[in-house]
């Protein structure tokens, strides 16, 4: 104890020798309480002098000071300023302005003229738009659902080019890969909305289904032959029918089979067999047409027998002898001739043939036929 206050009387002793302020009796004295000179930057004792009163820049810093929740005022901001609004005209009018551009916006919509607006009350239908600028009660309490009633929307199957195969089984038991799309527009715009959850995938499914259905009854050669437009109509048909059921508010323009082939696996065979199947109907068609030609020719010799016969019984002798001279004429016009009488023989020269068998640089010359004996009393051979 008595060494601390050994140490206090040193320190106070160097204190009492420090310098003074020029502007008070210490170090740092703001006055001149003992007659020394006055800090010329402090407040006088006595406050201001002449009550000068703050300026327009002390005044907005104060506002400004107090506006961060610094200090009081009224209400803070620029209020204090001349013509300045106050925080609560301020408020206002950034609510006028949300409130006009919700109404704006939610209120006022624009309906194309392929389009049609279903409106709803809380989610609750309440009506159809026409096309044209229309007028409903702001969100939420309406909404406008745009729906486009003339577009016209293609579904592939398989949805992407490339997508892969789309095996379907035939009625005899054979698989085709089938490539197929469907045509579909809205008709009605409030069912499109609220009978179905999802219109589009409701759609595609059912043209899948009825095209399988479609299919099951259909043979292979129907399915990629001729057969294919009787298809496409049947599955406009069912898909139509299924989608009236539900009251999708959709109908079905048209369904087009671009492609109908055997899978991959087996394309190599599936050519082979087709190639063997045309072969056949080839020669099929070939022997009927040999038919049709061998049976039009009898016919007509049955016809010519008939006409002969008849002419036969009207003149059976002259009628006999007719013949046999239009046969001999067949037989004998095909053959060279010789005509033997008695006591020689005599050659029969074809003129009209020896003229073809020239030689064109020298005639044949004329060889003497060589005797012979005469021929029996009998008459003429041949």
């Amino acid at each position: 104890m008595t060494i601390l206050t050994g140490w206090l009387q040193r320190f106070t002793i160097l204190n009492a020798d420090a310098p003074k302020s020029p502007w008070g009796n210490g170090p740092t004295g703001n006055s001149g309480g003992d007659g020394g000179p006055r800090n010329p930057w402090a407040v006088p004792p006595g406050g201001p002098r002449g009550g000068t009163k703050p300026t327009a820049l002390d005044e907005f810093l104060r506002r400004a000071r107090g506006t961060g929740g610094g200090g009081g005022g009224n209400g803070g901001g620029f209020s204090g300023l001349p013509g300045a609004p106050n925080v609560r005209s301020l408020w206002l009018i950034g609510v006028g302005i949300v409130l006009a551009v919700w109404i704006l916006f939610t209120s006022f919509h624009q309906i194309g003229p392929q389009q049609r607006g279903v409106v709803t009350f809380f989610g609750a239908y309440s009506g159809t738009l026409e096309p044209g600028i229309r007028l409903t009660l702001p969100a939420p309490f309406n909404a406008v659902t745009k729906v486009d009633v003339q577009q016209i929307v293609t579904d592939d199957f398989p949805a992407t080019q490339g997508g892969g195969e789309n095996l379907i089984l035939t009625s005899d038991q054979n698989i085709i890969d089938l490539a197929y799309s469907v045509r579909w527009q809205i008709v009605n715009a409030q069912d499109y909305a609220f009978q179905i959850a999802d219109p589009r995938e409701t759609v595609r499914a059912t043209a899948e289904s009825a095209m399988r259905a479609a299919i099951a009854t259909t043979t292979l050669d129907d399915a990629i032959g001729s057969g294919r437009a009787v298809v496409e109509a049947r599955v406009q048909q069912m898909m139509q029918e299924v989608l009236d059921s539900y009251n999708a508010g959709v109908r079905i323009q048209g369904v087009s089979i671009k492609q109908s082939t055997a899978p991959e696996a087996v394309i190599d065979d599936f050519k082979a067999v087709s190639a063997a199947q045309q072969a056949a109907v080839g020669n099929i068609n070939a022997a009927r047409g040999y038919a049709a030609q061998t049976l039009a020719y009898a016919q007509g010799e049955a016809t010519s027998f008939d006409k002969v016969y008849e002419q036969y019984r009207l003149a059976p002798e002259v009628t006999r002898r007719r013949m046999y001279y239009e046969t001999m004429e067949g037989v004998l016009a095909k053959s060279d001739k010789t005509i033997i009488e008695a006591p020689g023989v005599v050659p029969y020269l074809p003129l009209n043939g020896a003229a073809a068998r020239r030689l064109p640089d020298a005639a044949p010359e004329a060889t003497p036929a060589p005797a012979r004996q005469p021929a029996p009393a009998t008459g003429a051979g041949q």
